[in-house]
This record gives C-alpha cells, structure tokens and sequence, in this order.
C-alpha cells in the first residue's frame, strides 16, 4: 500500500512518525535529567568533588552502550534494540528519582548511559536507513524532534524546580507518558538497512574500516565540543566575561535551543536544494562566526547574537554526519554496514561531550575565557576540510524523488 499524496509506502511514513516520536522522547528523557542535576546531588548528598565522576561516567558507559550495540545488531535488527533500550532509559531516569541512596544513583546512572548509547546509536541507524529509503533528506527532522524533546524536558524540569517537587514526582508523569507511547509507537519501526550480516560477509565481524571513517569521527567530536561549550560554558560567560545579570545569563542556552530547533526544522530543504556539503560548509562557517562574535562581544546582547549564530551552524553538523558517514559505508561494503559505521561514529559523540567542558575551562583558567572561545571555533573550521566528504555521488541516488546533486544519501547497487 502506498499513499498516493507522497508516492512512497505508508509503512515508510509511520516508521518516519514513529522514529520522530522516539528522538522526541529522548530528548524530553535527557533534558530532564542533565537540567535537574543540583536537584539530584541534594537528593543524594553527592560533593562537588565527586560531582564530576558521576557525570563522566554517564558518556563513558553510553560509549561502551554504542560499542555493544553494534556487535549486537549483527544478529538482531535496530528496531529491536530502540524497542527495548527506550524503555530502560525512561525507567532509570525514574530511578534516579526514586532512589534514596549513593549506590541507587550509580545503578541508575549506569543503566541510564547504557541505554542511552544504545538508544542514541540504534535511533540514528534506523534514520539512516529511513532516509536512503526516502531517497531524500530526512535525516535532519529527527534531529529537530530531538530538540523539540529538549526544549519540552527542560521546560518540565522548570515546572519541577518552581514548584519544589521532589524528583520522581517531576519524573513519573513523564515516564507514564512516554513509556507505553513509546512501546505503541515501536511497532512502527522501519529497518531499511536489510538483514542482519552474517558472519561471512562484506561489513561483519568487525570488517568495516576506521580510516575512511575518521573524517566523520573528527566532525563528530568537534560538533560535541561546540555543543558542550554552548550548554556548559554559555551562562557563566554571559555573567562573568560579559558581566549581563544571573536572569539573563540563562538566556543563552535557551535561544541555542530554540536556533537549533528551527535550523533542523528547515535544514532539510537547504540538503536537498544546495547538497550536504554545502549545508555542511555553511553551516561550519555560521558557527565559527558565532564562536568570533563571542570572543569579542563588548557586552551580553552582542554574546547572545554569537550564541544564537553557534544554534543556526552547529544544529546541521551532527545529522548530515551520521547520514554521510552511513551512505559511505553502504557504497563500500553493502547495506548492512551502514548500522556499524553509525554505532562507531556515535562514540564521538560522547568523546565530544566529554572534552569539550573540560577542554574550554582549562584554558579559561589558565588563560581567559574569551581565548578559550577561539578553541572550539579553530576545531569547527576544521570541518571545511572534510565537507567534500559529504558530497553525494550522482550515480547513487534513483527513485525520481529529487535531482542527484541536492541529494544527501542515496542508493547504489547494493541499496534499497
């Protein structure tokens, strides 16, 4: 059956729904743990001093949840690790809600990053996959239901904190929600990138390359760092670099969120009427001039233009990675490979997040801050060198649905 309207499957479409529902939900999920952390360092009577190790060891264990992921995907579909790693990623948040001592934060947070890698990394396989079906660019609307989820969780953990609930009361509506809807909606799921790879063929056991990978790992981790200057560094520059009031120094952060939003929203169009590399370039270039307009601005105002500028360029950087770096390993190896190359890729993610924070108050501390703002800009820019990466190639798109060169994945003779 197909819908007459679009020309495509409706099977294709209630993936796309329900896939878009899931980024949405991880969004809501993230947001309202990383916004509520004060919360649950009173609630668990964690120090300053050990602060840092519980919220390490998050990325750390969503790493090694991406690395199990794709071993895990040779032998059963994505769909079937998002069905079920969703559930537990919505269950630990609620535990580290309810929990009342040291070693149940632990346990939920190392459930928590577990889950999260193989969420994020499963979510992205499976849009990968969506999109080559597609035959167009899609991949960045994930990404901006994504947002959307962020702008929604924080928003609750807002509520939460002005109202003085307690944790699990903030967190048991949400996962009341979202659990079975999520569980509903994963019925829906769309696994386009073909079977499981067997053991002895071209991608399997481990047999996708590094080296033709580490152009996209490289954009990957300085996106993160970009993105975790922004989220860890925006409000406490405002307020001591650019001397703006407590009130308006969290303003940053949430017009990032807001830019990031919208440029997902029509970043798609942009993919298909210029092609991924251009998007990509521009979009490096929009973020390397809000990282300049940060490090110089005379005042609060002229910083919050900076951030909005890094929303605008950095919200493109990260989808059109995991679509280039997937339609890459299907051209090389067939269309199983496109799960393992996302799973390897989306370890950079968490290495992005957990330099970035560091990386930028180190040399704030031992330099200044507005230096340290040309750190992540100079990384950024360094994504001008790979953007022809991103290119597609003219014989790898069919289906009728767009002209080759605005598309950014495609289908070869291996595709779909």
């Amino acid at each position: 059956m197909t819908d007459g309207l679009a020309g495509l499957p409706v099977g294709l479409r209630r993936g796309r729904a329900a896939l878009a529902f899931s980024f949405l939900a991880q969004g809501v999920a993230f947001a309202l743990l990383v916004t509520r952390i004060p919360a649950v360092q009173d609630r668990y009577g964690v120090s300053d001093a050990l602060l840092p190790v519980f919220l390490a060891a998050v990325p750390i264990l969503a790493g090694a949840g991406s690395v199990l992921t794709e071993r895990l995907v040779r032998r059963v579909r994505p769909s079937r690790v998002l069905r079920w790693s969703q559930p537990v990623v919505l269950l630990a948040l609620l535990g580290v809600g309810a929990g009342e001592r040291m070693v149940e934060l632990g346990v939920a947070l190392a459930a928590f990053g577990l889950a999260v890698g193989a969420l994020d990394a499963s979510m992205n396989m499976l849009g990968v996959s969506l999109q080559r079906s597609y035959g167009r660019s899609i991949m960045l609307s994930f990404h901006a239901a994504y947002s959307l989820g962020g702008i929604g969780g924080a928003s609750l953990a807002w509520v939460g904190a002005h109202w003085d609930m307690a944790l699990w009361v903030s967190y048991l509506p949400v996962v009341l929600v979202l659990l079975p809807a999520a569980l509903l909606g994963s019925r829906w799921y769309v696994d386009g990138g073909g079977e499981p790879l067997g053991p002895g063929e071209p991608g399997a056991g481990g047999a996708v390359g590094f080296r033709w990978l580490l152009p996209f790992c490289l954009v990957m981790c300085f996106a993160y760092i970009g993105d975790s200057t922004v989220s860890n560094w925006s409000a406490k520059y405002l307020q001591d670099v650019l001397g703006s009031s407590e009130q308006l120094a969290t303003v940053p952060y949430n017009v990032y969120m807001v830019t990031t939003l919208l440029g997902r929203v029509i970043g798609d169009l942009g993919v298909r009427r210029f092609g991924a590399a251009a998007v990509v370039r521009g979009g490096a270039l929009v973020a390397a001039a809000g990282f300049a307009v940060v490090a110089v601005a005379p005042g609060a105002w002229v910083g919050m233009l900076g951030f909005t500028l890094l929303g605008v360029g950095l919200c493109v950087l990260v989808p059109q990675t995991f679509a280039a770096a997937g339609r890459h390993a299907v051209d090389r190896y067939g269309p199983g490979a496109s799960d393992a190359a996302v799973a390897r890729l989306n370890v950079f993610n968490y290495v992005g997040f957990l330099v970035g924070s560091p990386l930028v108050g180190a040399l704030g501390d031992a330099w200044s801050y507005r230096g340290a703002m040309l750190v992540p800009m100079v990384l950024v820019l360094v994504t001008l060198v790979y953007a022809r990466s991103f290119a597609a190639q003219p014989d790898r798109y069919g289906g009728g649905h767009e002209r080759p060169r605005t598309a950014d994945v495609g289908r070869g003779s291996n595709g779909l």
